[in-house]
C-alpha cells in the first residue's frame, strides 16, 4: 500500500503475488487502512465488514482476509491480479 498516492486504485502488483494499492489517505489515525478497507470492498462487490487487515497494520505491506464466496473472490483477484496498479 501506498499511502498519500494522490487516488485510490488497486492493480497488479508485478512479479509478486500480491495486489498494488494507492490511498490517497494518509497513514495517520488508521485513515489509510479505513480507506484501503473500503477500496478493496468495492473491488470485490463486498462489505466493508467483510475485508479485515489480518496483518501489517502498520507496514507497507499487509495481509488481507475477505470473506465471501471464494469461487467469485477468485474471479475477481485474478481480473485485479492481471491489471496494472
Amino acid at each position: 500500500m501506498t499511502p498519500r498516492g494522490g487516488c485510490d486504485r488497486l492493480g497488479g502488483g508485478g512479479e509478486g503475488a500480491w495486489l498494488a494499492a494507492r490511498i490517497a489517505a494518509p497513514p495517520v489515525d488508521g485513515k489509510a487502512n479505513a480507506a484501503l478497507i473500503a477500496l478493496v470492498a468495492t473491488a470485490f462487490g463486498v462489505p466493508k465488514r467483510a475485508v479485515a487487515i489480518v496483518g501489517g497494520d502498520t507496514a507497507r505491506l499487509k495481509r488481507l482476509r475477505i470473506d465471501g464466496d471464494p469461487a467469485t473472490l477468485a474471479k475477481i483477484a485474478r481480473t485485479l491480479y492481471a491489471g496494472q496498479p
